[in-house]
């Protein structure tokens, strides 16, 4: 947070946190016996504009999923994906019945997840809740880097 472009990435980084926060992705909790708790890592990227100019600072908070064990932090993995062909099909059926159709923001999708897991999450540095250094955070929705995130 040295470099000229600070004010820039902590712009990016209140953002994500921002998003985390209002998406109640998280609560304080003291770590259950016998549980680790993940560690988190934060992940800067500029977007490029096609003339090579900056578009905008990416900040995202990321977990250390590598450290999750098959069977006690997560159960099964995979992506759903769909066509486009498909949700043309569900739009020109929507419209055609008048129903109404709702849409949730593609840049926090992976916060929207709701988790089955109990996961615990070290708190972000620079994000350390003063008075309660000692918590760590019980995920409620899935971060980015979990293995279940895509789920």
């Amino acid at each position: 947070m040295g470099s000229p472009e600070a004010p820039f990435w902590e712009e990016a980084i209140n953002s994500e946190t921002e998003s985390i926060m209002s998406n109640h992705t998280w609560e304080l909790v003291d770590l259950p016996p016998a549980n680790k708790p993940l560690g988190p890592k934060w992940i800067f990227k500029k977007k490029m504009k096609v003339d090579g100019t900056i578009d905008k600072y990416k900040a995202r908070l990321v977990v250390k999923g590598y450290r999750q064990r098959e069977g006690l932090d997560y159960f099964d993995t995979y992506s759903p994906v769909t066509r486009i062909t498909s949700i043309r099909m569900l739009i020109a059926l929507a419209a055609l019945n008048g129903l109404e159709l709702h849409q949730m923001d593609v840049k926090t999708a992976f916060l929207n997840g709701e988790l089955e897991e109990e996961i615990y999450l070290e708190q972000p540095e620079g994000f350390v809740v003063s008075g309660q250094e000692r918590k760590v955070c019980r995920l409620i929705k899935s971060l980015y880097g979990l293995k279940q995130a895509p789920k």
